[in-house]
Formats: C-alpha cells, structure tokens, sequence
C-alpha cells in the first residue's frame, strides 16, 4: 500500500511540468484565437510564397522553429499544430494539394521540436552542453547541423504519404 501512495505522489509530481508547459500553451493558443493573428499568419504565408508550395512549407517550415524555442515537447506540439497545420492544409488545397492531417501535423512537429537544439534558445542544446562541459552555443550549432540534414524527411511525409503507410495497396489497418 505504501508502495502505490508514493506511486501516485511520484507521478503526480512528475505532471506538474507537464500540466504547467500545456496550461502555457493554453494561454498561447487562445490568444492566437481572440486576435486572430493565426489568420494573419496564413495570410503572411501566403503573401511571402506567393502560392509556391514549397516555399510555403519552407516558410511553415521556419515559423513552426521559431514558435518551438523554449517550449517543452507537449506545449510545443500543441502551440505549432493549432497555429501552423491550418496554414499548410488551407493552403495547400488552395493549390491543389490535399495532404493527410497526419502528414500535416508531422511536419510542424518536427520542426518545432527541431528547435530544441536551435541556438539562441537550444534548451537541449544547454543540458548537452552541461553534460558534455563545452559551450552551449557551440554545441546547439553542431546539433543543428546533424539535425538539419534530417529536414527533407518532413516534405517527404507531404509528398510522399507511402512513408507514412497511407493509401498503400494491400496495407489494413488491421493488425490481427
């Protein structure tokens, strides 16, 4: 019995990040939603891609790392999907483009969560760095450039949805 208290007390502990970080993007996501500013943000997108979908994604693409700095893992999720999936699928099918809400979401995930090494803020970057006893700054460099060369597999998931087992001939999602 004592066992399964200090159980719950553990991981009651544990979630107080957790519920801090989403309560956080809370407060982001619902301002974005009173002023409207996610509508300007594909508004921006569209305006600066001028309809080219690739720059879209690559705008998309900066935006979902400049929005991911400093953010933990589930706040950051919810923050780049609630403010950058729209703008890739209302684009996209303005171009013709109909793109798996999965494939979507992925994309700006990774993107965020790319940020965790990104300099200035690198939160990763910074507890590499303690580890490792160099220079933060350094380190979230050298990161980013290993990480960086890994960014082509998003735009693989919006053009490529085989990748991600969608419309596959012969594939249930049945597994038994």
């Amino acid at each position: 019995m004592d066992d399964l208290l200090e159980g719950l007390v553990t991981g009651s502990r544990n979630m107080i990040g957790i519920g801090v970080a989403t309560a956080a993007a809370g407060i982001v996501v619902g301002t974005v939603t009173l002023t409207g500013i996610g509508l300007v943000m594909t508004e921006f997108v569209e305006f600066i891609s001028g309809g080219n979908i690739i720059l879209m994604l690559i705008f998309t693409a900066v935006i979902s790392l400049i929005l991911g700095m400093g953010l933990p893992t589930t706040a950051n999720y919810i923050v780049v999907s609630t403010l950058m999936a729209p703008v890739i699928v209302t684009l996209g099918a303005q171009s013709g483009l109909i793109v798996p809400l999965i494939a979507v979401h992925l994309f700006v995930f990774y993107f965020g969560i790319l940020a965790d090494d990104t300099p200035p803020v690198g939160l990763a970057a910074f507890a590499a760095a303690a580890i490792a006893r160099s220079d933060p700054i350094k380190t979230g460099i050298q990161g980013f450039t290993y990480d960086i060369r890994t960014a082509i597999l998003p735009f693989m998931f919006i053009f490529n949805t085989e990748l991600l087992l969608i419309d596959i001939q012969g594939y249930s999602t049945c597994c038994w």
